[in-house]
């Protein structure tokens, strides 16, 4: 490595702790909660803390550190901080600590400081006051009421999506090939093969997409396991940082920290609660159960455009399959006006004209395949 790649280096980790100390400074300041700006301001003389150890790195090869101030992008979160106050940032905060995760991991002076456990630290206390307690309700059950919010409205955008997608896909499928004037069986056979094949396509990508949640969620509970096992002093005062963070007073919050940290189980349980926000009994659910779930909506949405065919030809079943995929695309995005808060007459219409243009564009792809074939 050369002598300017280290020096690069060090500048822009520095660079950074700034950044975020001026951030949580300001963020202090706006905070009218004295617990919530007590953890701010700790997090701040962390960040501050982690300057100081970049600033000896650059002096220690004859650099100096002076002058250079928090960056642009600091400053206006800082001035949107005190003007709005600080929950109007945090969710971006929140994202901005999510990407520094591991920037340290591949850092040996880092690591030799202790740096990246102080990240990962950062992120999951910003993580956890990005949904604050209210009311004194437990981390538990605070956990127990957001998970049946999500899960509700999870679930509802996952039926609307995977019928419309299962819709708007067969149906433009279906008119491509009607546009190149086939056989009403042809049809049928193209918009059945259209169903099965985006069903399992469908049904694989959730699979995977869940099953690698639940790997990804098993590894750090594992990684939680081990910090527990090493470092158990730190993962409780971790812990009392986030129930500070979440409205206790500190008192309280170390009290509450001590009592879960003296059972190995219960504290891992709860770690995984509080500081990663994943539920150990379901790590996302089952993935045989999605694949499934994307299947069926998949195919529900699907067959709608295909089902005329099974009992008309010509004209009047591409009229036929045209009028019932129009309504239930209707339908649907009426149906999204449950989580949108939009007008029904609104999304449905959107939803329809989306639906019927991408059917439009394809019957017209069919026809000029069609004429370029017979003619």
């Amino acid at each position: 490595m050369s002598e300017q790649s280290p020096i690069a280096r060090y500048r822009t980790n520095l660079q950074g702790e700034r950044d975020s100390a001026a951030l949580y400074h300001a963020l202090a300041d706006a905070e009218s909660n004295p617990q919530l700006k007590q953890v701010y301001s700790r997090l701040a003389a962390v960040e501050e803390a982690h300057a100081e150890f970049w600033t000896k790195r650059l002096s220690g090869l004859g650099v100096s550190a002076k002058g250079q101030g928090p960056g642009w992008r600091s400053r206006m979160l800082a001035w949107a901080a005190r003007r709005f106050g600080p929950e109007m940032v945090l969710p971006l905060v929140n994202s901005l600590e999510r990407a520094d995760f591991g920037k340290y991991d591949a850092q040996p002076e880092a690591v030799s400081a202790g740096l990246p456990a102080d990240e990962r630290s950062h992120s999951r206390v910003i993580t956890a006051m990005a949904r604050p307690l209210q009311g004194g309700l437990s981390g538990g059950a605070l956990a127990q009421l957001e998970g049946r919010h999500r899960g509700s409205g999870g679930a509802l955008r996952a039926a609307v999506l995977g019928a419309n997608d299962g819709l708007v896909s067969n149906l433009s499928l279906v008119m491509g090939v009607a546009g190149a004037e086939f056989s009403a069986r042809t049809i049928l056979v193209t918009g059945l093969a259209g169903l099965i094949a985006g069903a399992c396509s469908m049904a694989m990508g959730e699979w995977l997409s869940v099953n690698s949640s639940r790997e990804f969620y098993q590894q750090q509970i594992a990684g939680e396991a081990v910090e527990l096992e090493e470092v158990p002093e730190e993962e409780k005062q971790e812990l009392a940082l986030i129930y500070q963070a979440k409205g206790l007073p500190e008192q309280q919050a170390k009290a509450l920290a001590e009592r879960l940290i003296g059972n190995k189980a219960t504290a891992l349980d709860t770690l995984a609660r509080e500081e990663l926000g994943i539920n150990p009994q379901e790590l996302g659910g089952s993935a045989w159960v999605a694949a499934a779930t994307s299947f069926l909506l998949f195919s529900g949405g699907a067959i709608i455009p295909v089902l005329p065919f099974f009992a008309l030809g010509g004209l009047a079943a591409v009229g036929a399959s045209l009028g019932v995929a129009a309504a239930a695309m209707f339908a649907i995005g009426a149906g999204t006006t449950l989580y949108t808060g939009r007008g029904v007459i609104f999304s449905g219409a959107r939803q329809l004209a989306i639906g019927i243009g991408a059917a439009g564009v394809t019957y017209g792809v069919g026809k000029l395949i069609g004429v370029s074939l017979t003619g």
